[in-house]
Parts: C-alpha cells; structure tokens; sequence
C-alpha cells in the first residue's frame, strides 16, 4: 500500500477513536463536573504515560530547559482540556467540532507573533473567511451563546497557543517532559478542586473514564503512526473526518442534528482549513505553522503527538508515487 494512503488511513482511525472518546465526555458529562471527569481520565491515563517514561531512551531529566514556556504551554493545555470537556458535555458535538476545527487559523494567526513565520496575503484571506465560518455557527444576535460556545472557542485558543509553544520548544524539551507537566498539573489542580463538585461514580462509570483515557492513548498513537508513515498533507486533513462522526453519533446518541448554520459554518471553516494545509504544503518548512505543528485539541490524556514524530524522515517524489527517502 502506498505510504500516504496508509498514514491517511492510520489518521482516520485516529479521529474516529478520538470521536468516540468524546462521546463519552458527553455521555458523562450528563451527570459529572468537567473537574471531576478530567481528574480521573488524566488519573487513569498516568500508568500509560509511565510506560513512555520507561520506554524513553532520551538522556536528560525531568526539568523542563524552558521553564516559562512549559509552565505557559502547561496552563494552556490545562484550560485547552477542561474547557473542552465542559463544551462537549453541554453542546452538540457538531457544534463543538466546527468551532475547534478554527484551531488551524488560530495557529496561523499565532504563528506571527510567536514563531516570526510569515503568512502570505491568501492564507490571510482564508483565515478571515474561515473566522466568518465560526461567526455563521455561533449565529451572534440570532442564537443564545452560552458557556458551552465560550469555552469552545476558549479551548481552541488555548489549544492553538499550546501547540505553538511546542513548536517553538519541540526540539530541545524531551517529549515525556512535554506529556508530563500537563498532566501532573491537571492532576493536582483538579485534585484540589474535586471536593467542591466530587459524585461518587458506581463502577460502570469509572470503566467509562478509564476508557477515555485508553482510547485517548490508542488514538494518539495510531496519529504518531499517521505521521511516521505519511507527510503531513495527507494526515492533517483527516482531522475533518470527526465532524462526520460527529453528525452519527449526535443522531444516534443523543437525538442531535447539525443545524444549517452549523453545517454552513462548517464547510466554511473546512474548506479554509483545507486551503491553508494546501498552500502550507508548497511552502518551505518554515512557513508551515499548521502542518508542522501537528495536534489535536489537548484532553491532558493522550500522548503528544508532536514529539513522537521521527525527526529524520524525508520525502522525495518518484514516478511511483511519494517514498519515503
């Protein structure tokens, strides 16, 4: 099989098992606080980071060689992960999708300031058309925002932030020191927090948050796989394929249907995600915020994708296709 259809095959797992992750969020997030349901998944999830910290040959310790952007990138997973839960457990998951697939703009945006890549007059365009997206979903004026829409938009941000830090840092931070700080932090914040909203689960719902924390970890590594089998412009895309899970489950689950500000806002915000991957693709290696960065919003229960990529890996174009070099 050719490498890049399987990287995009390995990516559509991905997000199909990230989707059914959330789906869960939501089921419990009938009954439980955001709080207590990402301590116990990030609870759940340690023994499987302590695996990668038994498996990492890197040399170096656990200190961070950048403490303020860690601990800035830490405080941005952390709201990046709970803002999530707390949307998907209130909103439809349609809804919540389309207003984090603006995350590719987002970085695009962020880019700028932080990396000093430059963005070029039509990818500038596509990001204001994609914005306009998000505006059609949200409906201001004709729709009653809530809390759900803000901490949507709040994770993607924050989770836009989170992912350029890496990038900015990837290279000389380990990358179990990059997976461990956000997860100890949402441990010990949310322990602190969880006598103020704690519901003792029965045991069914305790197997449902270890499952998010398995599936998160599954799916994480079927997408470090996408990305050491495929370029990137064949794995990015497939983040798209969740609202299309989104739109089943909803109808299955929890008897949702996309409205058709939802639907009209998504194939806005897609279609100018997909134009910003593709001109990403021709440009050098510097100018490719979106496709180098490589993440998927933060829970604080999935290993970093980023860091697990093989750096080495090249690409060259044959008569037969692209292969790896």
């Amino acid at each position: 099989m050719n490498p890049n259809i399987k990287g995009a095959l390995l990516a559509l797992l991905a997000f199909g098992i990230f989707a059914s992750h959330d789906v869960i969020i939501k089921v419990l997030g009938g009954g439980y606080s955001p709080v207590q349901i990402v301590f116990f998944s990030v609870l759940f999830g340690i023994p499987l980071a302590m695996l990668a910290l038994l498996r990492d040959a890197t040399h170096g310790t656990l200190l961070p060689r950048h403490p303020w952007w860690m601990a800035a990138r830490t405080i941005a997973a952390m709201i990046t992960g709970f803002c999530a839960f707390y949307a998907f457990s209130v909103l439809p998951l349609a809804q919540v999708y389309a207003i984090l697939f603006a995350a590719p703009l987002l970085i695009t945006i962020l880019a700028v300031p932080m990396l000093g890549e430059p963005v070029r007059l039509r990818r500038w365009v596509a990001v204001g058309v994609g914005l306009c997206g998000v505006l059609v979903v949200l409906q201001p004026g004709d729709a009653e925002l809530g809390l759900g829409h803000l901490a949507a938009l709040v994770s993607a941000i924050c989770g836009s932030f989170a992912s350029i830090i890496v990038r900015k840092i990837g290279r000389e931070e380990r990358t179990i020191v990059i997976m461990l700080y956000p997860m100890m932090a949402n441990l010990v914040v949310m322990a602190a927090l969880l006598p103020l909203v704690y519901s003792p689960p029965p045991i069914e719902d305790l197997g449902r948050l270890a499952v998010i924390a398995l599936f998160a970890w599954i799916a994480g590594l079927f997408l470090i796989a996408a990305y050491n089998t495929a370029e990137p412009i064949f794995v990015a895309p497939m983040q798209y394929s969740q609202i299309m899970w989104a739109a089943l489950y909803g109808l299955l689950f929890f008897d949702e249907t996309p409205d058709m500000a939802t639907i009209i806002g998504s194939t806005i915000i897609i279609g100018s995600g997909l134009f910003i991957v593709l001109r990403e693709s021709r440009a050098p290696d510097s100018e490719q915020p979106v496709l180098r960065t490589r993440s998927r919003h933060e829970t604080g229960t999935a290993p970093r994708i980023s860091g697990f990529i093989n750096p080495t890996r090249r690409w060259r174009k044959t008569d037969d296709g692209d292969l790896p070099k």
